[in-house]
């Protein structure tokens, strides 16, 4: 029988495939780090407060990517290339889901509007990676190798997820509702199918590497599709809901920590 755990051992247990997992992980966060910067640094005159939140955002970012690349380090393995079909943040931006990137390589300052869609991409993004870590808390925390770096990332998504919700709700409050409401549902409905796409990729490319039989890679497809028919019909409303956090100003409580694994 197929289980998280087990899948995740396998992974784990086997150089390749662990250098393939953290190579994709630290990627994306080292572009969500980014793209965090760039965002700090064009936010409008008039939400000037958020500047600092959004560069934390960015900085905790940036020190996963190092986290990912210390756990390759601590084995003696260097990162691969990113699979094209294993890229999350850019299949997202490919299907027009948040800020394009020639928009933050300019200098001019970003608008109200921007902001709101930067923080409902933020929002729904989040929540999804919040939910992977809070798993890898679940079976892998006390992990002799990666329970460090898994409890480290796991309270920063948090932190992350509690801030979008926050700052929407403000947003929502200064008279943007039925502009949130309506990003959220399309950065929602876009996401499932790019985290479908990505998670069908990642198990193709590690049923490689540790030479899966069809059936179980049948399996594992078989469970991606059926949990993106869940999120389709009914799934998607945990992304699209904003709740104010028991955890106010998540990133306003000072600079980012400097722990890094290795």
């Amino acid at each position: 029988m197929l289980s998280a755990r087990g899948l995740f051992t396998e992974i784990l247990d086997n150089d390749e495939s662990f250098r393939l997992f953290c190579s994709i992980a630290a990627s994306g966060e080292t572009q969500g780090g980014w793209e965090n910067g760039r965002i700090a640094a064009l936010v409008p005159p008039g939400l000037a407060a958020l500047a600092p939140k959004i560069a934390r955002h960015g900085a905790d970012e940036d020190k996963h990517g190092r986290i990912f690349n210390g756990l390759l380090h601590g084995r003696a393995l260097e990162p691969v290339p990113v699979p094209a079909d294993t890229d999350y943040t850019m299949l997202l931006e490919r299907a027009g889901i948040g800020l394009a990137h020639s928009r933050l390589r300019a200098e001019q300052p970003l608008s109200e509007h921007d902001i709101v869609t930067y923080l409902s991409h933020s929002r729904v993004t989040e929540q999804r990676a919040s939910e992977q870590m809070a798993m890898l808390l679940r079976l892998f925390g006390d992990h002799p190798e990666i329970g460090r770096a898994i409890r480290q990332i796991a309270r920063d998504e948090d932190n992350h997820l509690a801030y979008c919700h926050e700052e929407l709700l403000l947003l929502a409050r200064a008279g943007h509702g039925q502009l949130i409401r309506r990003t959220l549902h399309e950065c929602a409905r876009a996401e499932i199918r790019v985290y479908r796409e990505v998670s069908l990729a990642v198990m193709a490319h590690m049923g490689r590497l540790l030479h899966w039989p069809a059936p179980k890679s049948a399996a594992l497809r078989a469970g991606i599709h059926a949990v993106y028919a869940y999120e389709r019909v009914a799934g998607r409303r945990r992304m699209t809901t904003l709740t104010m956090p028991s955890r106010r100003n998540a990133l306003g409580g000072g600079p980012v920590a400097a722990e890094a694994v290795s």
